[in-house]
Parts: C-alpha cells; sequence; structure tokens
C-alpha cells in the first residue's frame, strides 16, 4: 500500500470514529417504557410527548440515528442541516439551509423550531442534537434587522480571520436563540447532545451554544468587529442593534445564573480528540509511529504549514512515522480563488516540498467533507503533486497567492472528495515519513 493510500486511510479512520451512528447509541438508550439520556432515567409512561430538535452538518444523521433508537416515542421533531447533507426520516422534519452564510431558510427553520417548542409543556422532553455549522444554520432575524445585514455582516467576519469563538459571540448578539436564549421558547426538559467543532470544546461557542450559558456581552461583540476593523463595514442596523444592547434596550444572552438553565443539561458526546485517538490507531496498525500534538492548531494555515513540514524535514526518530495534529486554521481571504483552509495548508505545504531530502506525504483534511465553499474536504499531496503540477506547467506560487488551491490541485488530482460526512469535530492534519 503506497503513503497516498496510507494518508487517506488514517484521515477515513478519524472520520469514522465521530459518526453519529457510533456517538448516539452511548448516551440514548430505550428499554421498553425507560429512557435513560445523559444518565437521566425517565419513565416514558409518565411523560406527555418526546420531541426532538437540531441543527448542524451532522443534525441529518443524528436525527436518523435518534429514530432508530426511539422510533415511535417520537411526537415530533424538526432539526436543520446543510444544504445536500439531508437523509431519509419518518418522524423529524429535515430542513436544509445555508453555511457558512445564512439564507432565508436559514431564518424559517428557527422560526419553525420556535414554533414546535411554544406547544410543549412542562410534562415534555425535549432531545436537542446540536453539531458544528448550527451558526449558520440557525440563523434568525431580530426585529429591525434584515437577512442582508446578517449575510453582509457574517461574510466580512469569515473573511476576516476571526476565530470560531469571536465569529460566535457576534452571531450569539444578533440572535433570539443563541446563547442560551433558545431555552426562553419552551418549559420543557431539554438535553443536549453536542458533537464539538470548536477548539478547546468551549460548549458556549459550539453552535454559539443555544442551550448553554453564554459568558460574553454585547460589548464583547462590538469590541470584535472593532478588533477586526469592521465597525465602518458592517451595515448600520447591526451597529445599531449592538448598541441598544449595550444600553440594556435588548435583553442579553443567558447567563450562568439564570433559572433557565435547572431545566436543561448538556453534554459533549463527539470531538477532535476522538477523532485523533481513531487517527492515531490507524496509523499504529499500518505500522507507523505516532508522535501527536496535544494541542489543537489554530494559526495561520499558511504559517501551521510551514511548522508542519520544517518538523517532517527535520524528523529522525522511529520510521515509518506519523506526525499527528488536528484543530482549525484560518486564513485570511485576499486572493480571487476557490478553495479552503485545508486545501490551502497542503498546497502552502506542497510550496516546500522541493527542499525536502526524504519522502513525506501531507494530508489536511475537514471531517465534515467540506472545506470552504467546495465539494473537496482538503488535500493530500507529496513529491509527484510538485511533479505533476511541473509537467502541467503549473505555477504554484501564483494559485497560492490567488488562494486557488481547489483549481491547482483538481488538476494535480490531489483533492481528498468524500461528500458530506455526516459529521462535524473540525480538521485531521498530518505528515507521513517513510
Amino acid at each position: 500500500m503506497s503513503a497516498r493510500q496510507d494518508a487517506l486511510q488514517i484521515f477515513q479512520a478519524a472520520v469514522k470514529a465521530v459518526q453519529p451512528s457510533y456517538l448516539l447509541p452511548q448516551h440514548i438508550k430505550l428499554e421498553e417504557q425507560q429512557l435513560t439520556i445523559l444518565g437521566d432515567e425517565i419513565t416514558l409512561k409518565e411523560t406527555n410527548n418526546l420531541y426532538v430538535i437540531g441543527a448542524g452538518k451532522a443534525a441529518a444523521a443524528m436525527a436518523v440515528e435518534t429514530e432508530k433508537i426511539l422510533g415511535t416515542h417520537i411526537k415530533d421533531g424538526i432539526v436543520t442541516t446543510k444544504y445536500h447533507h439531508s437523509l431519509p426520516t419518518n418522524h423529524i422534519k429535515i430542513i436544509e439551509s445555508a453555511h457558512p452564510v445564512p439564507d432565508d431558510n436559514c431564518d424559517l427553520a428557527v422560526r419553525e423550531t420556535i414554533n414546535l417548542l411554544r406547544n410543549t409543556t412542562e410534562n415534555d422532553v425535549i432531545i436537542c442534537l446540536i453539531s458544528g455549522g448550527a451558526s449558520s444554520l440557525w440563523c434568525d432575524v431580530p426585529s429591525g434587522l434584515i437577512m442582508p445585514d446578517l449575510q453582509q455582516t457574517f461574510d466580512l467576519l469569515l473573511k476576516s480571520g476571526a476565530e470560531i469563538q469571536e465569529m460566535n459571540t457576534v452571531r450569539k448578539h444578533l440572535s433570539q436563540i443563541k446563547g442560551g436564549q433558545l431555552l426562553r421558547h419552551t418549559k420543557s426538559k431539554v438535553y443536549s447532545l453536542i458533537i464539538s467543532d470548536v477548539v478547546g470544546d468551549d460548549i458556549s461557542a459550539i453552535a454559539s451554544g443555544p442551550t448553554v450559558p453564554d459568558p460574553s456581552t454585547f460589548a464583547d461583540a462590538k469590541a470584535i468587529l472593532s478588533k477586526y476593523r469592521l465597525i465602518d463595514k458592517v451595515p448600520e442596523g447591526i451597529i445599531n442593534h449592538i448598541g441598544k444592547g449595550i444600553d440594556g434596550e435588548i435583553s442579553e444572552t443567558l447567563k450562568a445564573d439564570d433559572s433557565l438553565f435547572n431545566n436543561s443539561k448538556s453534554k459533549i458526546i463527539g470531538n477532535n480528540q476522538v477523532a485523533l485517538d481513531a487517527a492515531k490507531a490507524m496509523a499504529k496498525d499500518l505500522g507507523y509511529y505516532v508522535e501527536e500534538n496535544c494541542e489543537l492548531i489554530t494559526g495561520d494555515a499558511v504559517e501551521e504549514a510551514a511548522k508542519l513540514m520544517e518538523k517532517a524535514k527535520n524528523y529522525n526518530s522511529a520510521k515509518p512515522a506519523c506526525l499527528l495534529q488536528g484543530g482549525e486554521t484560518t486564513v485570511m481571504i485576499t486572493g480571487q480563488g476557490k478553495g479552503g483552509r485545508n486545501q490551502h495548508f497542503a498546497l502552502s505545504a506542497l510550496k516546500q516540498f522541493s527542499e525536502a531530502t526524504i519522502h513525506i506525504t501531507i494530508l489536511s483534511g475537514g471531517t465534515d467533507g467540506t472545506d470552504g465553499p467546495t465539494d473537496a474536504t482538503g488535500a493530500v499531496v507529496e513529491i509527484s503533486s510538485l511533479q505533476k503540477a511541473e509537467d502541467q506547467k503549473l505555477d504554484i506560487n501564483k494559485y497560492h497567492r490567488n488562494q486557488d488551491a481547489y483549481n491547482f490541485f483538481k488538476q494535480t488530482d490531489d483533492l481528498i472528495i468524500t461528500g458530506p460526512t455526516q459529521t462535524n469535530v473540525m480538521d485531521v492534519m498530518f505528515a507521513l515519513i517513510q
């Protein structure tokens, strides 16, 4: 088996380990009329109705698995996922909406979810299925704003290089459900099962924390827009809305001491470390010595690719080796090309391959199956990639400057295309050294 095939097998193992079909049955169990969820025992005969809501790139798969466990015990449900991520369900309605820049379906999904919640009672149970991507997929339009205002603001944030926690702080304060506020719409017991796509597993940042306390404020949201010099670029309505929040005219997100959290229980059931553990196990099975970076990678894609390449080129321990890491890099978009952070990471690494004296393979892929606005999840490169580029007279520096990794790798046949994976726990990156 080639190093490229090994790399793909390692990546596939990582993605498989964080599938809802594997994670959900560990936390939702049904034996006759006894439901166990997040450790709580619930007698269904003593419960009026069971509802399912949720949002995220993994939401449809989570809904399918929840239906397998609970079947006809589900009274009603609505979950929201990204376009082309829907799956067949029997009791739970699936709504598709836009990601990463929201559209009108995102607002529709929130309104339908709120309508469902408003029909619930104190004696009902709500299962909330949350995964990465929900911050966009569940994007409501607060009073006084319009969707184009939100679209422009979030597009600017995405291109600014802001970290996901920073973007979500702004999103929380332009919403009526984020930052714990979803709980304002029901008196039922809410159980949130969460697949994390956030560095450090900050539960308040995942999906902008619709059912958990939020420590951030309107003032924080304004400071983030200021930090990335967006105050004069975002629509005036956005600034006015945040200003009203700072002045107390709009309610803050829910804080930890709010009594609504007495009726809510949340747990992260899958994260990047679960994926890395599976990748590590597969690499070892394939005969690689594994050296894992225990710190999640969050820096600039170009800089982080350079660090991994430098480490690989200077590696002098047991071989073959796998230098494994996870996280989510950032990209400051200045070019007009097509790509994503993983493809840009791989292209940045490839630029340094001519200096390598040993055989190195680099893979960077998103566990959700989509990297940026493309149908690829990332790319896998080695010295042959450079040779193919030279044979086709592709100017790697030109493609890199224009941030056009997708079109570069499409010609060298180095894209990883999996289709939607129905999960999302950030990215997996590694170097294989022969």
